[in-house]
């Protein structure tokens, strides 16, 4: 059998056995599953389920990494399907976890000829897995264990030649910290929820991918129009065929400040004086050296920067628009070349650029505080607007070095060690990303509801409330919003296991995206088939919480700096987030009670197996 969009076979390592098998994907996964969760995001979370044990520790041999491409993954150009994702239960959130990352290791995973790898036990000494024209085979890394993600890459491909392409992680992942990422191609991260612990925890360094194989077509001629399709849409939005292309995604800077919900020390504020300075713009003319696109993609919002002047020199990719603001405004630091500098390190030492900023923002707060003692820092000044702190608490932080061990645990964790976790600006652990929620009232209850904490990519409400796509909304009501967050959610977790890039939904919609993944694979999927495969992801992730720590309604809030204490100033001012107006109606639509999926929600999305686990555990609502 085969099925267009496939490669057929995927790679298990039992890393504690050192084995290494190749399987053939049709024979372990059905058509009607591949149909049902399609793959990426979605075959994630069901191979989760099906593998690995919810209530499992996540740092521990019995979890499993799954690396994950999508049937679109590598198919053509132009429908920015150059990604992949790393599915895994986090050590950051104990949820169920998915972190995506762009450039070329997704389709080049499925040139040398795989579909998805997994990582299961852990291994006693470092390793890699080479996967090469159909051929898998574990080496080993202790040459390369301790070495940064831009060293590990260019050794390996000088190993394996200047063809491959690598993902690996950095000295953040070995060293355990829960906010490490995955990087590939030196400057693409599987960035949120702390994977890169998870395959530290396994002793395991790489993937490199090389090959030539092609992906199956189903369609070919059908394929060709819907990428003419998108290509014509993606070039009559101004977003990404202007704003993104021009300035990449700092083009938000200056727009999200404006807006009053540019979060800033450490959330207090929702503008920053200094924003001008560390925007797309200014980057673009003082900074930019090149674009960087992944692959297949005609937008290009990816950066290459460079910094000529001293104290902080360097270059490399980046800083993306959510980077900026985590290592400069929620910081207080409005030093462009600190900024880059810092992403430069992330990027290298293998850490989430917005978990690293939160942590070492919440750090600054508890010390002006009073909450961390002085001797504590070794003569560190963690006070906002401190460019030098920041910089030195990325080292400390990916060694675990003095105040940085408590860092590397992230933000929330720092929190509760100090006393305050309330000063922690999170969702079921998970800080948030650089939206001020008490502006925008879905975005909030967006946040409030992300079954992997505290992520604004669940469902990107930022486009109707602040930049009018598809329609403009009124950012501060609460009517009618809980609907935009379901249905964003449900597109969202659809196109996340297809895999393709969300900027698509700037230029068109779930239709469009159906067309695409029916040319590609052969079966006949519209618009709304897709919206139904993205609600049944959305309600096994949450069985999955709620199996692995009993998630519900108690968990689907924001800290109450955002429900409580209204913007002090700004467009923004005087507003909070009103989680309670609005969860109400988003249970009802989502056919749960008190934020657990019912008997008959679960059975009419094809789940009755997942409702009988939630009854026999006792957890299924009444």
């Amino acid at each position: 059998m085969a099925v267009g969009g496939y490669m057929g076979k995927f790679v298990r390592v039992n890393l504690s056995e050192q084995k290494v098998r190749i399987e053939n994907l049709f024979d372990y996964l059905p058509e009607d599953v591949l149909k049902t969760w399609i793959g990426g995001r979605g075959l994630g979370v069901y191979l989760m389920l099906k593998e690995v044990d919810p209530r499992v520790d996540p740092l521990s041999p019995e979890n499993k990494a799954f690396v994950m491409t999508g049937p679109v993954t590598g198919s053509g150009a132009s429908i920015e399907a150059g990604r992949w994702c790393s599915v895994t239960k986090s050590p950051l959130t104990n949820t169920v976890h998915d972190s995506h990352s762009g450039g070329k290791f997704g389709p080049h995973m499925k040139f040398a000829g795989f579909d998805f790898v997994v990582l299961e036990g852990a291994s006693d000494e470092p390793v890699y897995l080479l996967l090469e024209d159909g051929k898998a085979e574990l080496k080993d890394a202790k040459d390369i264990w301790g070495k940064d993600t831009h060293a590990t890459t260019r050794i390996l491909k000088e190993r394996h030649g200047e063809e491959a392409i690598v993902a690996c992680i950095g000295p953040a992942g070995e060293n355990l910290s829960r906010i490490a990422c995955i990087i590939n191609d030196e400057g693409r991260a599987a960035g949120r929820g702390g994977h890169g612990a998870v395959w530290g925890s396994k002793k395991f360094k790489a993937i490199v991918a090389k090959g030539k194989m092609k992906v199956p077509i189903a369609k070919e001629d059908e394929f060709k129009q819907v990428i003419r399709d998108a290509i014509e849409k993606t070039k009559a939005s101004g977003v990404t065929n202007e704003g993104l292309p021009t300035y990449g995604t700092a083009v938000l800077v200056n727009i999200i400040n404006e807006a009053g919900i540019f979060p800033t020390n450490n959330f207090q504020f929702g503008q920053f004086d200094n924003a001008e300075n560390i925007s797309g713009e200014t980057m673009a003319e003082k900074v930019l050296v090149r674009k960087v696109p992944c692959w297949g993609c005609m937008i290009a919002c990816g950066r290459y920067t460079k910094i000529k002047e001293p104290p902080f020199q360097g270059e490399g990719d980046g800083p993306e628009y959510e980077t900026v603001w985590a290592l400069g405004a929620d910081v207080g630091v409005g030093d462009l070349g600190a900024v880059c500098k810092a992403n430069y390190l992330c990027n290298e030492l293998g850490f989430d650029t917005i978990s690293a900023g939160n942590a070492i923002a919440v750090a600054m707060e508890l010390y002006e505080r009073g909450y961390i003692p002085k001797e504590k820092l070794e003569g560190i000044e963690l006070k906002f607007g401190n460019s030098g702190a920041v910089v030195e608490m990325i080292w400390r932080m990916a060694y675990r070095s003095g105040i940085g061990d408590d860092l590397a645990e992230g933000g929330y964790r720092l929190a509760k060690k100090y006393g305050h976790p309330e000063l922690a600006p999170q969702v079921r652990g998970q800080c948030l990303p650089a939206y001020d929620p008490r502006g925008v009232q879905a975005h909030a209850l967006g946040y409030a509801t992300s079954n992997r904490g505290g992520c604004h990519l669940r469902g990107y409400l930022i486009a109707p409330e602040i930049l009018g796509v598809p329609e403009k909304l009124d950012p501060y009501t609460t009517k009618g919003k809980a609907k935009w967050t379901k249905d964003f959610q449900d597109a969202f977790a659809a196109l996340d296991s297809m895999i393709v890039c969300k900027f698509v939904t700037f230029a068109y919609w779930v239709d469009e995206l159906a067309s695409q993944l029916s040319a590609v694979t052969g079966w006949d999927i519209d618009g709304k088939g897709l919206m139904e495969i993205g609600e049944r992801i959305w309600n096994a992730e949450r069985v999955f919480n709620i199996l692995s720590f009993g998630d519900g309604e108690a968990y689907d809030t924001l800290p109450e700096r955002f429900t409580k204490t209204p913007m002090p100033s700004g467009p923004s001012k005087g507003h909070v987030a009103k989680i309670s107006e609005m969860l109400p109606e988003y249970y009802e639509l989502r056919g749960w009670k008190k934020g657990r999926p019912t008997r008959s929600t679960l059975e009419k999305l094809g789940l009755k197996e997942l409702a009988d686990r939630l009854e026999k555990a006792g957890l299924l609502p009444g």
